[in-house]
């Protein structure tokens, strides 16, 4: 008896190039669907003007306030840190704000003027006063900024895109163990949301 073993072949050969093609088709599917997510995110964030911050845990608001050591993070690639206080001799709290502008452009940290960059009552773009994110006023303590002059001088430069600066913040509660509020408003020609931090006076 003869067989004829081309049909099995040919059968075997369209089912191999259609499986090939499903396959194609799906990784294909999946890859403009990834694309259109990713399109769809950078919208978003164009259109918010990259001034939100994004970030696990707190989100940096003033109902939400990131603490000690976290940072701010941007979608436009900022990151503002803010460091824990350290007590100093005369009743004094030092701690540090730190910016990394991770951006593709020149930020000005201390805006345009000097004598409005670093307040204790806002708006400005660095804020320390006394209370939580949310008091609007306290009136059982308060606190000074010391050196405000210096942490000025060391704010305004401009920060070059990749660059790294630290600026040292001095206060001087009238008691120890208060809640201080830091704002920090990096200006933006478009739009930034301020990163609020708690810390506490000990």
């Amino acid at each position: 008896m003869k067989t004829d073993p081309t049909p099995n072949s040919t059968a075997s050969g369209s089912e191999g190039r259609w499986i090939g093609c499903c396959a194609f088709a799906a990784i294909a599917i999946v890859a403009l669907l990834a694309y259109g997510a990713f399109a769809l995110d950078n919208l978003q964030k164009g259109m918010d003007g990259y001034g939100q911050m994004e970030q696990d845990g707190a989100s940096g608001s003033v109902t939400e306030p990131l603490g000690p050591g976290s940072t701010a993070r941007y979608e436009d690639g900022l990151r503002v840190t803010v460091g824990p206080p350290h007590a100093e001799a005369g009743g004094a709290y030092a701690f540090s704000v730190t910016y990394e502008n991770g951006t593709d452009d020149e930020l000005l940290p201390g805006g345009e003027s000097l004598e409005d960059s670093v307040l204790e009552y806002g708006p400005a773009p660095l804020v320390v006063r006394p209370g939580k994110p949310r008091d609007d006023y306290v009136s059982d303590y308060d606190l000074t900024v010391l050196d405000r002059e210096k942490t000025a001088s060391l704010l305004m430069p401009p920060l070059a895109e990749g660059e790294t600066r630290t600026v040292p913040v001095r206060i001087k509660p009238t008691r120890a163990g208060i809640p201080v509020t830091v704002e920090v408003a990096v200006p933006d020609a478009g739009y930034r949301e301020t990163a609020y931090f708690q810390l506490t006076a000990s």
